[in-house]
């Protein structure tokens, strides 16, 4: 029953993992009253439709919280369980508590009681657990045994069913590892039955399951009571309690009714005497081991509560209530005056279906007043009654069959002009012809929707343009079969099934077979609104034009795949986000698409069926950015979506055929980028044992052959790709590098020893996933130590959220140097909004300020040459999770002093050579590009960049994931590159070019200087190469050759020049090498009284020198570098020639003076009397940066 807990309040509880639904039992106890609870129905349907139920029959309330119940899963086959769900509340006597997940249909929703998380994780072959503390109390499967995809069979199956705990089953099996046979206490119905979803029929305890009390005439009355077959109930008693408060004495037992033993159908039934049971309000209970008597008064206060309980328990009760305004009740449902919309109470009712007991008036029919169903009695049983059946089961009334040809209402009548039925909530005979079987029955039809499409007859077509014309008749397990070209009618009732307008069918009736069946109606991409398919829905439709296969993330699970009428880009691969064009380009894209589904509601189907109706099959493949044409089928609406259930294959048109080999990216060297999905060594069992720590989800593979399967594809696509170097996103985090290790190990194995090599860097960071980069020993040299950006080398760079960057430079044979820099930013998929990073709806996703925050924080760490390479030339690539017209793109665009257009700018790579068109992933139908080849300076080095068309356009029905896939879908694989991963690998060619330019040179003012190269290394393969100078930093290379004259005739002293010095080679490509000129003072040694080295000055210690010397003339008193002059002790060199200072001087204030008749400087220098006995070195710094430098020895 709805409403389980105490509160009456549903709980919503965490997002981290969201159960799965699987299995059965096979020890129940029958005919018994339960004393624990148990599972009493299990629902594993399309989608996100997964819902669990819990049953107490124990007859008493049952607090959840205090009791420790839980549910566990416990995955593929494992011991440990992978998650537990804690049950929290009251579940009450004879109630039902309901688990789900978040995003399953309202219709489960509605009736839960725990909504647990968003995402479905789980599969028919784990086994779940209701646990009480530590003990287990019913098992649904097998824990520690996978069965492969399901246990049990056809229907009642663990896989695409419902299966509901037989109503004789009274205990739980709470052994876990014993088999599991579901057919031995379940009962099984098609995928996506919610139909008794939120109440058990249980009959460890008889219900009174139909009454009669008053009917035409003389009363015909009788009570029935519905338990288990053959079973004694004579310890029970049916009561009738007296509830009329005038001329009566309320709560008197005025009945008292012996019970016996139910037939082989689980009926007992009491056939009584005319006006054995009054007309007005009554309460009937069944009670337990009765010790009263009739006529005893049970409520002498007359306040509606039993002052007086005879008996052990209330087993059930159904009240009748005539309306009368102090009339009192005793037991629940009430069954009162309109209760079921008509204007007078029921004489009789029956439980519909028998023995449901939710508590609820809606168990209840009223049965025919005129006694229809009794031997004699012909009945006025009208739609909304119950036949009178008298220990017989019970029944609705159905209208009898109509006959073809007599009035019907029109299909566009039922359909209306708008969104809704106007007829919804009546029942109406329609007729028309089949234009879509869709019955998942034995014979052969279009798929398994439980039902069939009708579609009016030209003659009854109407003039209206907004009503459809068509509508899906919902006839599940009908015994009516019917074909396209079937005249049928059809009577039930009209409702709006989550949005889909159908009439669920009471009788189905072929009126002739083969007839013509109606042209499909043509309809294009964009439509002006969505709901320009409403006027369709259920009608038999053709796109007669081109149509791009999009999207096919729902593929290999649901049968989907998303056609447009062009391929679109993500928006903010075009437009800034939250630009007008940005929410235009949305809109466009919500205009211009229509899911192609396949017609089945089942997960997993086998087989899976290409868009041109045959099997999906290695030798049948599709791809993103094929062609469709003359899609034909029946408009539907579900899951929010228009689709088409095809009736026919399409015209497919492989547009967009695979790429054997990559676009040719020229250069020397090749660099790729490659996004490799998780590849883990370590096997993901379910055992947190992953990550730096050990203590983290493992993530890849479940299984040795799934490890090999995905093993195979990363060599292949590698040895395709042959890179030079490869920069590696989504690897194990091991703390031995085992990942890479034993991928460099599979490419040594097959192109040889050696071949490959990595960057040993252990684990990087605390993520479970890391960035790596292997390498081709004949091609590159690591030079220098990698370096890594994280979270402890700028703040901003939040590596809680941004996987670290690894730098690692590189020299290939001929000295030219790179630094390569792998990246894997934040994803869009999950939120930073702990650290105040929001999603702001503007296009950039999740995270956007997360992602900027780590460009700026890596332009700026690149700026300072993190790995000492001395080389400026930075290769930025990996997975950036941006669009190129996002923020973070941005950053590394304007580099690191965030200003565009200025020398530090780094460039699009993917975008210089690919274009706007440009991609490598595939998002909710539309593409664009995620990974990136980022470069400033060495861009003038690259001469090409392509994104490898591999992965993204290609489903991932044929990746090496097993998950899910039944046995059939797992051999659609093959050990080759394609779909490697999710994401198309950028590929970067470059010819790295090496000059040296010397220096940093000087010049003395007035002079010139020549600046020289030495010899070039020359690659063979890049031709004759030619050399310029940019003396004056213009970048204007004005002068050729290997040296050149800088003149500092025109200088003066001190000042640095930067000069340039390029080499470009036959294809046009260059690299650029930067030094400086300082020019210096004209210092010609110094004067005497001293003697320049290697004369040693011997001198008095004490006394005051004058330290004399010239610099061209007059440069001011700000010559001498801040600090100096210092000395420093020295050992007395041996063998020096001396010059003994005899002349000595007053100190001068200032120190330093300029002589202006004999243009030299002189400088008064005090001695240290204590340096007696010692040498000393005098060291001059000028202010333009030169050094001079003074021996003595003092006396």
């Amino acid at each position: 029953m709805k409403s389980a807990l105490a509160t009456g309040i549903r709980i919503i509880v965490g997002l981290g993992f969201i159960f799965s639904l699987i299995g059965g039992s096979i020890s129940g106890v029958e005919a018994a009253a339960p004393t624990e609870l148990f599972f009493s129905e299990y629902v594993e349907g399309s989608s996100y439709n997964k819902a669990l139920e819990v049953y107490n029959g124990t007859g008493a309330d049952i607090d959840l919280t205090a009791g420790g119940y839980s549910i566990q899963q416990y995955s593929n086959g494992n011991t440990t369980a992978s998650a537990t769900i804690p049950l929290t509340g009251t579940l009450k006597a004879g109630d039902v508590y309901v688990v789900t997940q978040g995003n399953a249909v309202d219709a489960i929703k509605s009736v839960s009681d725990l909504i647990y998380g968003t995402t479905s994780l789980f599969n028919g072959d784990d086994a779940i657990v209701l646990r009480k503390g530590d003990v287990f109390i019913d098992v649904i499967g097998q824990v520690g045994y996978d069965p492969g995809s399901q246990w049990g069979s056809d229907l009642v199956s663990t896989a695409d069913n419902t299966i509901r705990r037989k109503s004789s089953v009274c205990v739980g099996d709470p052994n876990g590892s014993d088999v599991f046979v579901p057919a031995l206490e379940w009962d099984g119905y098609v995928s996506n039955t919610f139909d008794g979803l939120g109440w058990h029929a249980s009959a460890c305890e008889p219900k009174i399951n139909e009454f009669s009390a008053s009917t035409t005439g003389t009363d015909v009355e009788f009570v029935e009571i519905w338990g288990a077959p053959e079973t004694d109930y004579s310890a029970y008693k049916l009561l009738e309690i007296e509830g009329d408060f005038y001329n009566a004495v309320t709560g008197t037992v005025d009945e008292v009714i012996d019970l016996g033993t139910t037939d082989a159908s689980g009926l007992y039934l009491a056939n009584l005497p005319a006006n054995a049971l009054e007309n007005g309000s009554i309460t009937l209970l069944l009670v337990k081991n009765f010790t009263g008597a009739l006529n005893n008064d049970l409520d002498t206060d007359e306040d509606g509560d039993f002052d007086v309980t005879p008996w052990d328990m209330i087993v059930d009760a159904v009240a009748v209530h005539d309306g009368g305004t102090s009339d009192l009740l005793y037991g629940a449902p009430t069954l009162g005056v309109a209760y079921d919309g008509l204007s007078f109470a029921p004489g009789g009712a029956s439980r519909i279906p028998d023995g449901v007991d939710t508590d609820a008036a809606t168990d209840w029919v009223r049965n025919d007043f005129d006694l229809a169903g009794i031997t004699g009695f012909t009945g006025s049983i009208v739609l909304g009654e119950a036949f009178n059946t008298p220990g017989e089961f019970n029944r609705v009334y159905t209208p009898p069959p109509a006959v073809c040809g007599e009035p019907y209402t029109l299909i566009s009548a039922v359909q209306g002009n708008g969104l809704a039925s106007p007829l919804a909530g009546t029942s109406v005979s329609v007729e028309g012809v089949v234009v879509g079987d869709f019955q998942n029955n034995g014979s052969t039809d279009d798929g398994n929707l439980n039902g069939f499409y009708l579609q009016s007859y030209s003659a009854d077509v109407d003039t209206d343009p907004l009503t459809s014309e068509g509508v899906f008749i919902y006839y599940s397990n009908g015994t009516t079969d019917v074909y396209p070209g079937d005249h049928v009618r059809v009577s039930g009732s009209v409702s709006e099934y989550y949005n889909l307008t159908q009439v669920s069918a009471s009788l189905v009736s072929v009126c002739s077979s083969f007839n013509p069946i109606p042209d499909p109606a043509p309809v294009s991409l964009p439509v002006t609104a969505v709901t320009d398919f409403e006027p369709y829905e259920g009608m038999l439709v053709t796109f007669p034009q081109d149509l791009v296969i999009s999207e096919y993330f729902n593929y290999d699970r649901y049968g989907e795949i998303v056609l447009t009428s062009e391929r679109h880009l993500t928006p903010t691969a075009l437009y800034e986000p939250g630009s007008t064009e940005y929410f235009d380009a949305v809109e466009a894209f919500t205009l211009d698409k229509i899911t192609l589904d396949d017609g089945r509601t089942s997960q997993n189907p086998d087989p899976a069926i290409h868009p041109n109706g045959l099997e999906f099959t290695m030798d049948n493949l599709f791809r993103g950015g094929d062609l469709v044409t003359n899609v034909t089928g029946v408009i539907d609406y579900s899951y929010n979506l228009y689709r088409v259930q095809p009736t026919k294959g399409a015209d497919y048109t492989a547009f967009n055929p695979r790429p054997t080999e990559a676009a040719d990216v020229g250069g020397t060297l090749k660099v790729v980028s490659m996004n490799v999905l998780n590849y883990f060594s370590t096997i993901d069992e379910g055992d947190w044992i992953c990550g730096p720590g050990e203590d983290m989800e493992c993530r890849g593979a479940d299984d040795g052959e799934e490890f090999t399967r995905q093993h195979d594809k990363i060599v292949a696509a590698i040895t395709a790709m042959e890179p030079d170097i490869a920069g590696l996103i989504e690897i194990e985090n091991h703390i031995t590098d085992a990942a890479v290790q034993t991928l460099v190990n599979g490419l040594n194995a097959v192109l040889g020893v050696g071949t490959y090599n990595y960057i040993h860097t252990g684990p990087i960071g605390t993520d479970a996933i890391k960035v790596a980069i292997i390498y081709k020993t004949e091609s590159v040299m690591p030079i220098g130590d990698f370096a890594v950006l994280d979270s402890t080398v700028d703040p901003r760079f939040l590596d809680e959220y941004n996987r670290p960057a690894l730098a690692q430079s590189f020299m290939d044979e001929y000295s030219g140097v790179f630094t390569v820099v792998v990246n894997h930013l934040k994803s869009k998929g999950s939120d930073c909004d702990d650290v105040g990073d929001f999603d702001l709806g503007d296009g950039a996703g999740n995270c956007n300020l997360t992602r900027l925050a780590a460009a700026q924080a890596e332009v700026d760490w690149l700026a300072t040459d993190p790995t000492g390479s001395g080389d400026p030339d930075f290769l930025v690539i990996g997975d950036l999770n941006s669009y190129d017209k996002e923020d973070p793109i941005d950053a590394f665009r304007a580099g690191a002093d965030d200003i565009l257009g200025t020398a530090d700018d780094y460039a699009d790579m993917v975008f210089e050579f690919e274009g706007e068109e440009a991609y490598s992933y595939v998002f909710d139908g539309q593409i664009g590009y995620l990974d990136y080849a980022v470069s400033g300076p060495l861009m003038s080095q690259i001469t090409g960049t392509t994104v490898w068309h591999v992965n993204a356009d290609e489903p991932d029905l044929i990746d090496y994931d097993t998950s899910f896939k039944l046995d059939a879908q797992d051999e659609l694989y093959a050990p080759d590159l394609y779909r490697y991963s999710d994401h198309d690998p950028v590929i970067i060619g470059l010819d790295l070019l090496f000059a040296n330019t010397g220096g940093p040179y000087q010049v003395i003012e007035g002079e010139t200087v020549i600046v020289s190269v030495p010899p070039q290394p020359i690659n063979p393969a890049e031709g004759p190469l030619t050399y310029a100078w940019d003396l004056d930093n213009d970048l204007i290379f004005e002068t050729p050759g290997m040296q050149a004259v800088f003149d500092a005739t025109n200088l003066t002293a001190p000042a640095t020049y930067t000069i340039n010095f390029k080499v470009t080679n036959s294809l046009g490509l260059y690299t650029i090498d930067s030094t400086t000129v300082d020019v210096i003072y004209r210092f010609r040694g110094f004067l005497n009284p001293v003697q320049n080295p290697d004369v040693l000055n011997v001198a008095a210690a004490g006394k005051v020198i004058p330290i004399k010397f010239k610099l061209g003339g007059d440069q001011g008193l700000d010559i001498i570098a801040t600090g100096s002059p210092t000395v420093t002790e020295i050992t007395c060199p041996f063998g020096s020639p001396k010059n003994l200072i005899t002349k000595y001087v007053r100190l001068l204030d200032p120190p330093l003076k300029y002589v202006a008749d004999r243009e030299l400087y002189k400088y008064t220098w005090q001695t240290d009397a204590a340096w007696a006995g010692t040498c000393q070195l005098f060291t001059l710094e000028l202010d333009d940066g030169t050094t001079h430098t003074l021996l003595f020895k003092f006396r």
